[in-house]
């Protein structure tokens, strides 16, 4: 089995899909989640403005309604958040998503308050955080806030890795790389576009530029750009396509690069070593 087979087979993605039915998959998938825990009442997911929050923010809303549908409890709902450091550049396309998903109910947290105050107690412990580096805690930050909702509504966060995000690690270890559930998890980016269109989404919501937009100093960096190899590159290579020989290295590279993302925690007991 070579190495593309083999991540292939690990990350579940398919050369094809019916939109229709990965739809109702990541729905279901979502139901018996809060079906197996009924203590659970809510999911939280955090809203860029992105394909992917926007994708999986619709599903859990849609989850929900069905939810209290099929149950008679009211008590089910979808929380989305909002989690700006400062003033978000594409704060309108975070708006676009919004109307879109239509959430039970929806809270925006800046988040420029407490990243400053970490990264100064930081730099005064004599620790310089880079500007990488302080990417990594915006995103943290941003999971602690999304863990304090959840705490506070019996709910669990819902997490946007899809297979063209974990092959190339592209998330930030213990940051958005930490949820409880991840219903995009098998899906490359073009499918998750044909999903975004089944829903019925506007064109704007699937064809913005994927961006992290984590470095102050790269202000909406584009994904391909800090990635070095284009999703439609990625895609082909999880649709089992041929590539070409340097794009195939740069997505292997990562692979090998961030495997330690896709293991936590490593324990004493585990063949990591091997």
């Amino acid at each position: 089995m070579t190495l593309q087979e083999e991540i292939i087979k690990q990350l579940g993605t398919k050369p094809t899909i019916n939109p229709q039915e990965e739809i109702r998959k990541s729905i279901t998938f979502l139901k018996d989640y809060l079906k197996k825990y009924p203590f659970l009442k809510t999911f939280v997911l955090g809203i860029s403005g992105g394909q992917d929050s926007t994708l999986a923010g619709r599903l859990a809303q849609l989850t929900m309604e069905e939810m209290r549908q099929e149950t008679g409890d009211l008590d089910y709902k979808f929380i989305a958040v909002r989690l700006p450091y400062g003033a978000q550049a594409d704060e309108a396309d975070a708006k676009r998503a919004l109307t879109f998903i239509r959430p039970d109910s929806s809270l925006s947290v800046n988040i420029k308050g407490a990243v400053d105050a970490q990264v100064s107690a930081l730099e005064a412990a004599g620790v310089m955080i880079s500007d990488f580096n302080k990417g990594n805690i915006k995103a943290r930050q941003r999971m602690i806030t999304q863990y304090g909702i959840a705490g506070d509504n019996h709910g669990a966060v819902i997490g946007t890795d899809h297979a063209a995000e974990n092959i190339t690690g592209f998330f930030t270890k213990f940051g958005d790389g930490g949820a409880d559930i991840v219903p995009l998890f098998r899906l490359n980016k073009r499918q998750g576009k044909l999903l975004l269109k089944e829903l019925g989404a506007e064109e704007a919501l699937y064809l913005k530029i994927p961006t992290a937009d984590l470095e102050d100093g790269k202000p909406l960096i584009a994904d391909e750009v800090a990635l070095g190899v284009t999703y439609d590159d990625i895609d082909d290579y999880l649709e089992g396509k041929q590539i070409s020989e340097k794009a195939q290295a740069t997505i292997e590279t990562w692979w090998h690069k961030t495997q330690h993302k896709r293991h936590l925690p490593i324990t004493i007991l585990d063949d990591f070593w091997k």
